[in-house]
């Protein structure tokens, strides 16, 4: 039984070292999945500035931040310039800081109220009441679209569905970044890797 222990060991040693050649891999990935979704983020604030300042400091209709320009800056500054840092693994450490601010910002201040789930998946265990409610509110709507509309040339390119509007894409991002914060850029994948290779050569 020893000898067997000893054998698999043996071999997850070997797969693992092997596979420290891709480790830059992962990290290179969960960069480019989440700098697109960054970038387009800052960008629609930077179009629409006044009105995300507006949004920022309205306590009625908006989040009720205090300094809203300055939020709306630091924010546009965190989605925008942190993403196109992303894409090429620049100072990807403390890039990730300021966006897990605004993720946790996004999922407290923006979706808290409306639970996990992103869209009204009324099969989901994790449906809550606001879900439920949207299940005659979307027979409606398809009712409506059948009797008035082209349902099938609506429903080409996807299902009719509700937008829930939760927590789930804000923490998704959240835990990627914090993935990042502790990996970095990526091993041979990043510019931070051959920046730390050029100064420990000079």
């Amino acid at each position: 039984m020893s000898a067997l222990l000893a054998t698999v060991n043996g071999y997850y040693d070997v797969v693992v070292q092997r596979l420290r050649s891709f480790e830059g891999l992962a990290p290179l990935l969960i960069r480019l999945y989440l700098a697109p979704i960054m970038i387009q983020a800052g960008w629609n604030k930077i179009v629409a500035f006044d009105n995300t300042v507006a949004w920022f400091g309205n306590p009625d209709w908006g989040l009720g931040l205090p300094f809203p320009a300055l939020m709306a800056a630091l924010a546009v500054g965190a989605e925008f310039l942190g993403g196109i840092a992303l894409i090429v693994g620049l100072a990807t450490r403390l890039v990730a800081i300021p966006l897990m601010f605004t993720m946790v910002v996004a999922m407290t201040a923006v979706h808290w109220d409306n639970g996990w789930l992103a869209l009204s998946d009324s099969t989901s265990w994790l449906a809550n009441e606001r879900v439920m409610e949207a299940i005659p509110r979307k027979a409606k709507v398809i009712e409506i679209l059948k009797e008035h509309g082209n349902y099938r040339w609506l429903t080409g390119r996807g299902s009719i569905t509700v937008l829930n509007n939760g927590i789930e894409f804000a923490a998704t991002y959240f835990v990627m970044l914090l993935t990042l914060l502790f990996t970095g850029g990526g091993r041979y994948t990043s510019l931070d890797y051959l920046l730390a290779r050029w100064r420990a050569a000079t």
